[in-house]
């Protein structure tokens, strides 16, 4: 069965750019959403193995987005990777706590991205 991934994001651009990295290695079935409701009913219809969201929306914050998907009942909760564009420590503190496996910056190559998302999937392989 094919790893579904869903990027929420509300910039087309960094949607493109990432589905396009994940493409390259390999994965396949990518959702997207642009918002963080979105997202959350994607997640609850759809049910995505893994969610790569950022923590900046115009309407709400990536950490409420990440309390909410953790909250849903009656699926398989996906894992969870946060993203932003800016470091701050505190932030991944806050990503962990909200129930993100993982905190990744936005670079230019994705790099970090892609190794988190490779990181998930391995560990997943060597506890079944």
């Amino acid at each position: 069965m094919a790893t579904k991934i869903l990027i929420i994001d509300d910039s087309e651009q960094d949607k493109k750019v990432i589905k396009r990295i994940l493409n390259k290695a390999g994965y396949e079935h990518i959702l997207l959403a642009a918002s963080g409701q979105e997202g959350v009913e994607i997640v609850k219809s759809d049910q995505p193995d893994l969610v790569i969201l950022d923590t900046v929306f115009p309407d709400t914050d990536g950490f409420e987005v990440c309390r909410l998907i953790r909250q849903i009942e009656g699926i398989t909760i996906p894992k969870i990777i946060m993203m932003t564009g800016s470091v701050d420590a505190v932030d991944a503190v806050k990503a962990r706590k909200a129930g993100a496996l993982d905190y990744c910056v936005k670079t230019t190559d994705c790099a970090p991205l892609l190794e988190a998302v490779k990181n998930l999937f391995v560990k997943e392989i060597e506890t079944e």
